[in-house]
Order: C-alpha cells, then structure tokens, then sequence
C-alpha cells in the first residue's frame, strides 16, 4: 500500500473536480503540523512555511535549512500534460501498481498545432495523434486517472477552475504548475519522474527552498495588468533569481487583484526559476471559488483563513522572516514589454520605441497573439476585447494576424456567450483551439521563412530564441493581453498606446481608451465537463503498445551504478551561455516523440552552442575526429559504449520542466553534467534518471575543460550529503589537472544514484 493513499479514498468516485473531504482532510493536517512547527521555530511564520511545512512527511524531523538540505512532502494530487505524461505513465506502468495514489489527471493541451483555427485544428491533432491519446486514455482509465481530452483546455486553467484550492499542495510535470499559486496553493513544476514518484506513493523530495517576500502596494489602474507585476519582477529578480525559492506576495495591493491575475503572475514565476509562487487566500479567492462552483470549499477556506494567510507579524516585519524582500507600488507600474530571447530583459512601453531603434530590432510586426495557459482567463479576454471593441467603433482594426487562445472549454464558451470573441474577430482575430498552440512551438507558420529575422508580440510566458515557431530569428516580445492588442491595432513597436495616436480608415487621428472588464462573468462561467473523461475500473484494461510504433516505446531501466563508468568519460561538448531545456530537447515537432525514448534522443543537444564548434548542435567526434551534429555523435558513443560528460555554463537547463532533457543523455550514455549552476527542475530531473550533476566549485575551472580531455570521477562510492567531488582532467599530452566540484544530493538521492534511477530504487522499495 502507498504511504499516504489511506486519506484519499473518499473520493475515488470522482476525479473532475477537488472533493471538499479532501481539503477538510489538509486543513486537519495543516492545523497539526502548524502547531508543531510553531513550536519548533517559535517565530511567526510565512504563509509559504505554513503550506509547505504543513505537507512534510514528518515535520517534527524535516530541516529548516533553506536552499541547502532536502526534504520530504506529501502533495494532495498530481497533474501531468500530454507531452510529459507519455513517459511518465511509461514510467508509472514499470512500477507495476493498480492506481495512483493520489488523485491525478492528464490534459491533452501540447499536441494540437495552431494553424487554421479552432476547428481544424483540433480534427487534425485528434486524427495525427489518434496512438497517443488512445494510450493516454485507456492508462488514464486503467490506473483511476482523470482524462481531460484535446480540446477541453490547458492544464493549467482547467486546474485553476476545478482543482486548485487554498492551502494545497501539488506537483506538475510542466514548469508553469505555479499557476494555481494564484489561489493559494503551493503548486511546483517538476519532472515525470517526480510525478512518478508521487503516483507511486512515494514522497515529493526537494531542496528546501529560500522565501523571497514581495510586498504590494497600491493598486492596478488603467492599462496596467497583473502581468505587468511579474515583468517587474523578472526584470528585478533576473531568470535565476528565484532559483530554489518560493516567492510570496503579501501587502494591500494583494487584495485589489483578481484570482485570475494572481494566477498570471506565479505562473511565470517559473520565468525567474522559482520553485512556485503564492498569493495569500482572499476575498477574491472567495469570489472566484463560488464563481467556478465550490461554494463549498470557499466557505471552509474561509473558516481557516489564519492557515492560508501569513501571521500579522511577517507582513509587518518581513525583512525578519524573508531571505530577501521586494517592493512593487501599483499606482507608479506602468505597462511593460519584455523580450526578445529572455522574459527579464524588460523596458516600459513608454521606452520601447527608442531600445527598439537602438538595439536594430526590426519594428514592424508580423503576429501578434494573446491566451494560453498565462493570459487566458475571462478577465484577460475581457479587457482585449473592451479595446478591440472601442477600436472597431473608432474605425480600426488589426494591423497584423492576430491570434486567441482560450485557457479551457469553460473559458470559451462564456466568452462567446458574452460576445468577446465577437469583438475580437471583429479586429480581425483568428480563435485558435484551447491548446497550448504557438506557446510551446506548436504553430505552423506560412507567414515566414526558416531563419527570416521577424518580430512578434504575445501575452505568453516564455520567449527563448525558436520556443514560439521553431525559427530562431524569430524575435519574441511578451506583454500583456491589453499591450499585445494595442500594439497589433498600430502594427509596429515604435507605437506608444499610453500617449500616441492612431489614424483610423476615414483618416482621422484616434487614441486607444484604457480597458476595463469584468474578473468574473455576471451570467456565470458556462458549465461544461466538455472533454473530461471519467475513469472507470481498469482492472482487466489491457494498455497496448504497437512494438513498431515511432512514437511510443516500452521503456527498459537504466544500468546501475559502476565506479568503472566514471574512470574515462569523453567530453561530449561544452555549451557557452544560455542552454535552456529547449537547447537540450527542443519542443515543436519533436513533440510527436515525446513517448518514444530513443526516437526523440535524435534532438539531444541540437540548438546548444559548443564552444569546441563553430556552428550550434554539433560536437567532434573524439573517435575519428569528425565533426557531426551532437544528436548523431550521442548515438555513436553510445553504440560504441563510450561514457560521456557534458560540460554547461550559468543556470543550465532553464525553462520547460521536460525531463526527456535529462531522460535523453542518460539513454546516450552520459553520466556526470558539470556546470556553474543549474536551474532548479532540471537539476533534479538528471538526479531522477542517474546521472550525477555537478557544479563547479570554482566557476572559473570551466575554462580549463578541453575538447580531448578524458575526465576521471574516483572514490564515488563514498559520495555523502554535503561532500566535494573531485574531478581529474587528463590532458591530451599525460599531463592531468584536479579541479573540485560540487554536488547537491541527499541521502535519498544517493540511493538512486546508486541504483541507476529514482524509478529503479522505487521498484526495489
């Protein structure tokens, strides 16, 4: 039996929503678990230490020591997306247990490419991926997992309206999981494997994480939007500087903002590498709980409003219970546009203009799009379409393709009912499916060219060179809903929407009115389960996988470990500056094999700069000294069963929680990532499969690595928590050069060094 299934019982009935017995459940704990960490501390705790502390294995035992030790939680569901849940149901299935252990779901939201339009769209992705939803459901059904279909919307927003609640805690295998932090969860991207684990019913080990404090003051006014909020942030904190932290907002500007854009703002909490972010439980959380139908679980989250808040003392002292603290007044943020290439590189719109010339941005702009799990909610939509409404009456309309995305079949059909996506395709805007679309690189574009250099503005999270349509040269800018429509109304970023005109199709000189919309629906949202499938008793469902089939593949467990792999590795390649798992595994088309291990370990490496070669994804073959793209040198050392390492810069593996990034090297025969730092999700996701990640002690060591060194890792054996390792470099010439590094594993995480992979240790446990 699970470790913690026992309490979940009660609602096998129904996976479709969260069940108030379950929340009663958590809060009982969260009462426990408070007193004893109060008395442990003796000092007035954060909201993030009540939540989180709340949901430790053993809190009496747990350490305190933030951002050094690790610790075990026990999270009240899982929540996986169709791209990631293909390995780790893979994963799960190896496990060989009859049903999750906790309450889990699937959401079809990854796979559907944007082209044409919604219905379209959705008949081609259900017809191309026909193999793998079939697989997602029948394993949904036989392991008692909720299935949400193509079509009924992204992850993030169906969790946001049917599971999220105050006070939980929850896993995602998508980096953008924080989004339920919007209520007041504690809701962490992770890898599949993590996801597996929890499934399994084994806890959720993570590093205990740093508390970043923000403090809102003031209130949203005009054309400012929450979004606005976490491009100020990013532009502060940078894209690592949440890295191993939990950042919480706190303040009065807190209670002025909607569930919705909460919600927006910790979900791209992951743009600065937090572990989640959190707002605390309100009256709009009240309001937006009864608005999606859980009256039930608004008026007990009420009830323990004292477990879902921070003590009164943290908000009046925070520099004393906050490694650091952040202040954002409301009333002086102006609108923002971040971009291109890195969401933190941000300048107000009132200056994008000139950083546009001065940087030889190209100005005008070729698409322009709004939605998806970030920026999709009735309130986003609202206030686009309160400006696209307005425009239309002055006589304007979309100076560039302008596309929408629903979060979630709830979402759009209310704003269809309410006629704001009459008002949009009035402007001229194409309605996509309620999919995650040119988000992630699932857009097929007509417009441009392989490596034409082009603008684009979007409402969406995340902007790394190729991660919207696959084009490198693609220069990606986000802002908000509102700033992405007042930008696509005058075609080009040189247009101020704060202080400049437009000139309308009669001639005449017109100014854009600020937006202003409702956060909830006066009618109520449409109740629609459109999409969701209930599972049924899968006890005699077999779930099949063609053997011959390019996009799935029975997954066989990885080696264990031998000190023998250590003595000789060959340097793989070297990347020099940013390398985000979409450098590592790139999304877009390789999507299609995201259940087929060695299918897609034909990407391994493809957009990453190798300091060793002039052109990116390829590397020099140590065998013949050939040069060859590093997905082909990967399958030769590992046809040829050479052991490899892989050498990184700065916050390596940033982005998209996808852990084939790490899955892909381990299969190719890699066996230590040596980097300055890693980004957080993924770092553990290369503990997840066996290989062993490595920071260098001194950052400086990096440059002494040579492209024909052989390196040598002795005395693994005795790896402890908190131990260095050090690394020989054997030169070319006989000559060897020792440099130390650094490694992050616990003793739990040793165990699966040990074994081969945290999957390989559960099924020996």
């Amino acid at each position: 039996m699970s470790l913690h299934a026992n309490k979940y019982i009660i609602i096998m009935m129904d996976l479709s929503k969260t069940h108030v017995e379950l929340v009663k459940k958590v809060y009982e704990t969260l009462e426990i678990n408070t007193s004893k960490l109060r008395n442990r501390k003796s000092n007035p705790l954060t909201l993030a230490e009540k939540i989180l502390y709340g949901h430790a294995r053993d809190v009496n035992e747990i350490s305190m020591n933030r951002g050094k030790d690790f610790g075990d939680f026990l999270p009240d569901r899982v929540a996986m997306q169709d791209a990631t849940a293909q390995m780790a149901l893979l994963q799960f299935m190896q496990a060989q247990l009859p049903e999750t252990a906790v309450p889990t779901t699937v959401h079809c939201d990854h796979l559907i490419q944007a082209y044409e339009g919604a219905n379209s769209d959705l008949k081609v992705a259900n017809k191309n991926h026909k193999e793998v939803f079939d697989f997602l459901r029948t394993a949904s059904q036989k392991y008692n997992i909720g299935f949400w279909g193509p079509g009924a919307g992204i992850i993030h927003q169906v969790v946001l309206e049917q599971y999220a609640f105050p006070g939980g805690m929850m896993i995602g295998t998508d980096s953008h999981t924080p989004n339920a932090g919007g209520i007041g969860m504690v809701a962490i991207g992770v890898g599949g494997a993590d996801a597996v684990d929890v499934m399994a019913g084994m806890p959720f080990n993570t590093k205990i994480p740093k508390l970043i404090g923000i403090n809102l003051t003031g209130s949203l006014s005009g054309w400012t939007s929450p979004k606005d909020i976490i491009l100020k942030v990013a532009e502060i904190l940078t894209v690592k500087g949440g890295t191993n932290a939990i950042v919480e907002y706190f303040g009065d500007g807190t209670k002025s903002i909607s569930t919705t854009g909460k919600a927006t703002i910790t979900n791209m909490g992951a743009e600065i590498g937090a572990t989640c972010s959190i707002f605390p439980f309100d009256a709009k959380g009240e309001e937006y709980l009864n608005a999606t139908g859980r009256s039930d679980i608004a008026k007990l989250a009420k009830d323990h409003m004292h477990l879902l808040t921070a003590d009164q003392e943290v908000c009046e002292n925070p520099e004393l219970y906050f490694d650091e603290v952040i202040e954002i007044n409301l009333d002086l943020l102006v609108p923002h546009i971040v971009g291109p290439h890195t969401p933190d590189l941000a300048r107000p719109i009132t200056e994008l203009k000139d950083d546009a010339e001065s940087n030889n941005y190209p100005v005008e702009i070729s698409n322009a799009l709004i939605g998806s799990c970030t920026n999709s909610s009735y309130e986003d939509i609202g206030r686009a379409a309160y400006i696209a409404r307005e425009a239309a009456k002055k006589g304007l309309k979309s100076k560039v393709p302008l596309m929408v995305t629903p979060g979630s079949e709830v979402t759009r059909a209310t704003i269809e009912r309410d006629g704001y996506l009459k008002d949009l395709e009035a402007i001229g805007a194409t309605v996509l499916a309620n999919a995650c679309g040119p988000c992630i690189g699932q857009w097929k574009r007509d417009d441009i060219g392989d490596g034409e250099t082009n603008t684009i503005v979007s409402s969406y999270n995340r902007n790394f060179p190729a991660r919207n349509d696959g084009n490198k040269e693609t220069l990606s800018f986000i802002g908000s809903p509102e700033s992405v429509i007042g930008l696509a109304l005058s075609g080009t970023l040189e247009f101020d929407f704060l202080n400049d005109t437009l000139i309308n199709d009669q001639g005449e000189e017109v100014k854009l009115t600020p937006p202003a919309a409702e956060e909830l629906p006066l009618k109520g949202f449409v109740n629609t389960l459109e999409g969701f499938i209930q599972p049924t008793d899968g006890d005699d469902l077999d779930v099949k996988i063609d053997p011959n089939s390019d996009r799935l593949q029975v997954l066989t467990p990885f080696d264990s470990f031998n000190p023998i792999n250590y003595l000789g590795m060959t340097v793989i390649m070297k990347a020099v500056g940013k390398c985000t798992t979409d450098h590592i595994s790139p999304a877009g088309k390789w999507l299609r094999f995201r259940g087929h291990l060695e299918n897609i370990s034909q990407n391994l490496f493809i957009g990453v700069n190798n300091s060793f070669t002039e052109e990116s994804g390829t590397g020099i073959n140590t065998l013949n000294n050939e040069v060859m793209t590093l997905p082909d040198l990967a399958k030769t050392y590992h046809e040829n069963q050479v052991n490899w390492i892989a050498i990184g810069d700065e916050n390596y593996g940033e982005g998209s929680s996808r852990e084939h990034a790490a899955m892909e090297p381990r299969f190719r025969g890699c066996r230590v990532v040596l980097v300055k730092s890693f980004a957080r999700i993924h770092e553990a996701n290369l503990k997840k499969q066996g290989i062993l990640p490595l920071t260098f002690f001194d950052k400086s060591d990096y440059e002494k690595i040579e492209q024909n060194d052989k390196i040598k890792i002795i005395n693994l054996e005795e790896i402890s928590p908190g131990s260095t390792v050090t690394v020989t470099l054997q030169k070319e010439d006989g000559s060897s050069v020792n440099i130390i590094a650094n490694h992050s594993l616990s003793d739990e995480q040793i165990k699966w060094f040990e074994s081969g992979s945290a999957l390989n240790y559960i099924k020996a446990n």
